[in-house]
């Protein structure tokens, strides 16, 4: 960690800590079972809460979110589906889409209605609110990386190089630590450009 994330640390830690608590205090007024916040679809660089964006500057991510839904990748992918099967756009541009919750009654309208996680995704489409999932891989703002999926699929990296092995996966676990050395390590082996405006742009 650089001198300058443990200046801001020591100069505005107890402020960001005490403005964090006020948000908590906030939070915990509200009617129970109202969400925090509703998915739009969308990721944004925002976040719903201080804590939030003083644990993403300080790169500090759950190896294990806790997701609305425990989607079972190891079931679906017994079942034949591919990670382009539900991660539309993964092969054509920079986005892995996280589906929507028209996307998965699509299927579940008819399949596995009686079980419990279902009827969670039919009671989100019922409100007619997005699921709020929880990114699993993402790069801080601060670290001005723009990754792209496409090419990488392109070029036949299996996507187990940086999520991990899926099919020993239910709800996706953050496996691999994708820092810079990782990345950079992998275009050395595979002798792709490890010039910075590869991924800094």
């Amino acid at each position: 960690m650089g001198w300058r994330k443990w200046l801001l640390i020591i100069v505005a830690g107890p402020a960001v800590w005490g403005l964090a608590e006020l948000v908590s205090r906030s939070q915990a007024a509200k009617p129970s079972g109202s969400p925090q916040f509703v998915s739009s679809g969308e990721f944004s660089p925002s976040h719903p809460t201080v804590t939030s964006a003083f644990r993403d500057f300080l790169d500090m991510h759950s190896e294990h979110p806790v997701q609305p839904i425990a989607y079972t990748h190891t079931v679906h992918l017994a079942n034949g589906l591919q990670c382009t099967t539900c991660h539309i756009g993964v092969d054509q541009g920079p986005d892995a889409q996280i589906p929507n919750v028209k996307f998965c009654m699509a299927c579940h309208m008819a399949i596995a209605t009686e079980k419990p996680e279902i009827k969670k995704i039919a009671a989100y489409q019922a409100r007619v609110e997005e699921i709020p999932w929880v990114r699993v891989y993402n790069y801080s703002n601060s670290a001005h990386v723009r990754f792209n999926h496409a090419p990488h699929v392109r070029a036949g990296v299996d996507c187990a190089t940086c999520h991990g092995d899926m099919t020993k996966q239910t709800t996706a676990e953050r496996k691999v630590n994708l820092n810079m050395g990782y990345c950079v390590e992998c275009h050395k082996q595979k002798q792709v450009s490890v010039d910075c405006a590869t991924c800094h742009f």
